[in-house]
């Protein structure tokens, strides 16, 4: 396991300092903020050590209500709404310095047998085909050393593979809004389904704006010729995965208006079974003159 994979997984690790209450601190993202995808995935986890173990996330929805300030901790409260026979649900609210900055509702269910049926994988390129994100990061000489330092850094828990050029790699026409990433951990996990769910839900907020800026021709904040945040994701989680095995994030945007862009995507296993369904609003912004 890389060090960096270790670290992510320590931040990931929540204390508990009282019966549904429990800290989590964050680590540098590459924006001046707590990254979006570690604190829907620490909620999760705080949501998740209050249900019985034989039951597995099914489904999240939530909110980014206030930017995090990575410099201080942060606190997840956990309200348990209802277990049921075969369902369990959750609210975890995230807060900093006295004020909500994020809220999850999460639904846990036991397994059980039922219909089966699934969109087909799409065509997509072998992932060990594909450059890393160091690769392509040396070739983008466009982009301001430290916003190359921040990407690694952010990278190197994480394998993630574009097939196609990222926004901030080739922009200045508009693309069609889909975009394809590979992902999996610098690592192998333990066996436990929990932490497989969290793993993807971190790596969820990575890209899934991605296709928007695609759309209009814009690089992202990385070259600075767009401002942005995500508003609200939600997440399926339909059939088993692993978090260290390759996954295929296949994304797309059908909408952008009023100042905001939808997001939506499908995560598929290497062998073509559908995994994972995500959504995501965000607000994608033309920076205002001074």
């Amino acid at each position: 396991m890389s060090q960096a994979l270790q670290s992510l997984l320590d931040l990931l690790d929540l204390e508990q300092i009282e019966e549904n209450i429990f800290r989590g601190r964050s680590q540098a993202a590459v924006v001046p903020r707590v990254f979006g995808g570690q604190v829907a995935a620490q909620a999760l986890v705080a949501a998740g050590r209050t249900v019985p173990e034989d039951r597995l996330a099914h489904s999240l929805h939530a909110y980014f209500l206030r930017p995090g300030d990575p410099g201080a901790p942060i606190v997840y409260t956990v309200e348990r709404m209802n277990d049921g026979r075969s369902f369990s649900a959750r609210r975890t609210v995230a807060v900093q310095h006295g004020q909500p900055i994020f809220a999850l509702s999460a639904s846990f269910q036991k397994h059980e047998d039922g219909f089966e049926h699934q969109a087909p994988m799409p065509a997509a390129p072998d992932p060990v085909t594909l450059p890393t994100s160091a690769e392509r990061l040396s070739g983008y000489d466009h982009l301001a050393p430290e916003v190359v330092e921040k990407f690694r850094e952010a990278r190197e828990a994480i394998d993630l593979r574009y097939v196609d050029e990222p926004p901030y790699g080739q922009f200045g026409t508009p693309r069609e809004p889909h975009s394809q990433v590979w992902f999996r951990t610098n690592g192998k996990l333990a066996d436990d389904p929990l932490l497989h769910v969290v793993l993807a839900t971190y790596v969820s907020d990575m890209t899934l704006l991605d296709s928007i800026l695609l759309a209009h021709g814009r690089g992202g904040w990385a070259v600075g010729d767009v401002v942005g945040a995500s508003l609200d994701h939600a997440m399926w989680f339909h059939r088993p995965f692993r978090a260290d095995e390759w996954l295929l994030y296949d994304q797309e945007s059908p909408s952008a208006s009023g100042g905001r862009g939808l997001g939506q995507a499908r995560i598929y296993t290497q062998d073509g079974q559908l995994a994972i369904s995500v959504i995501q609003e965000g607000v994608v912004r033309v920076p205002r003159e001074h």
